[in-house]
């Protein structure tokens, strides 16, 4: 476990590619939505579907055998009180921004009650910071189990279609197995990565095995005797085929993420993906506050009508979401205004503060 520069690399190159895919779900889907039409980008968002957010999971897993042994009180100030922190600060500051058409919509009490209900119900695209310390918690009450047992269980978890409408119990149940796996296979992962870049011929040809399949399985549709079981996650995202069919959605998740390992050791010391790497290493900026510059982009794009293609809309509107908050995080560190949007302050530790705030953790960190 102990890291290497190298794979520290890959490591952010993961994050990276796993934080443009998250962009740009909600991009094009927010785009699909608006103009009622679907274009090219959906088919690159449906093909991403079964290892975006397995990957992003088991990332976030990937160093947490480092610190799990640490006294409860700093455990639960970084895994818990950190993330509740960027929760409710962000929260807080999108419903300052919907609550004028809330209120319009649904009536004056509707933003109050709505943000409370957020407490209970993951709001929007918070959902990942929501869920995190929870992982957290539960995993280090569970280290003491054989590794076998949890994964297993873990895994029964995902394959049932479990669809409660409680986006905590249904995101649990289909994301927590590549949380566990991340944590308790971390030496392996490495070990992928250090053979991956040794191996590149190998390495390319699996990857072009895997993406055929993981692209006859998202485009091929489910008979009508086994819709039932189709996984409610996959449906809710548009095109999901056979792949959010059970087992063969976890198996897909597995791929997928053991993928993005391969693809991010590959690419890792390539020069053009430097501001991958930099991405990665502050993908929390870009995941708490992508969410205005896509929805500014989005509006403009749709309401100049210069560009028609849906495709094309979508991928400006995805650039603009992550080009966004990179421009705001310069900002703030040019003008030393608004570090607490990304930095959590002293006042927001129970353990002992550290002299200068850090750049927040990535959700994948």
């Amino acid at each position: 476990m102990a890291g290497t520069s190298s794979r520290i690399g890959w490591v952010d190159t993961a994050k990276g590619i796993c934080i443009v895919f998250v962009v740009m779900m909600h991009s094009t889907l927010g785009v699909g939505q608006a103009l009622g039409e679907t274009g090219w980008m959906h088919d690159v968002v449906a093909f991403a579907r079964p290892f975006r957010m397995p990957d992003f999971f088991l990332i976030s897993g990937l160093f947490l055998g480092l610190v799990i042994d640490r006294p409860w009180i700093r455990y639960i100030d970084r895994k818990v009180v950190h993330f509740l922190y960027f929760y409710i600060l962000w929260l807080t500051i999108q419903f300052a921004l919907k609550a004028p058409g809330m209120a319009m919509e649904n009536g004056m009490a509707a933003p109050f009650v709505q943000y409370l209900h957020a407490f209970i119900q993951p709001f929007g695209t918070l959902w990942f910071v929501y869920i995190l310390p929870i992982f957290f918690v539960l995993t280090r009450m569970l280290k003491s189990l054989p590794v076998w047992f949890v994964l297993t269980c873990a895994a029964i978890f995902e394959i049932l279609p479990i669809h409660t409408g409680w986006m905590l119990i249904d995101e649990f149940c289909a994301r927590y197995v590549y949380f566990f796996a991340g944590y308790a296979l971390a030496a392996r992962i490495f070990a992928l990565a250090d053979w991956a870049a040794a191996n590149r011929t190998a390495s390319i040809l699996l990857l072009v095995l895997w993406a055929l399949v993981n692209a006859a399985l998202v485009f091929s549709p489910v008979p009508w005797s086994l819709e039932f079981a189709v996984q409610p996650l996959g449906a809710a995202e548009g095109e999901a085929g056979l792949a959010a069919l059970p087992y063969v959605s976890l198996a897909l998740g597995a791929a997928g993420a053991m993928a993005i390992v391969t693809v991010s050791a590959l690419v890792a010391d390539a020069s053009w993906s430097r501001w991958l790497n930099w991405i990665g290493a502050h993908s929390i900026v870009i995941y708490l506050a992508f969410f205005l510059p896509m929805a500014v982009a989005r509006t403009a794009l749709i309401r100049l009508g210069i560009i028609t293609d849906v495709g094309t809309i979508s991928l400006l509107v995805t650039m603009a979401g992550v080009i966004g908050p990179v421009m705001l995080y310069a900002l703030i560190q040019m003008t030393g205004w608004g570090r607490f949007l990304f930095e959590r302050p002293d006042w927001a530790y129970i353990d002992r503060a550290p002299a200068k705030p850090q750049l927040a953790a990535s959700p994948a960190g």
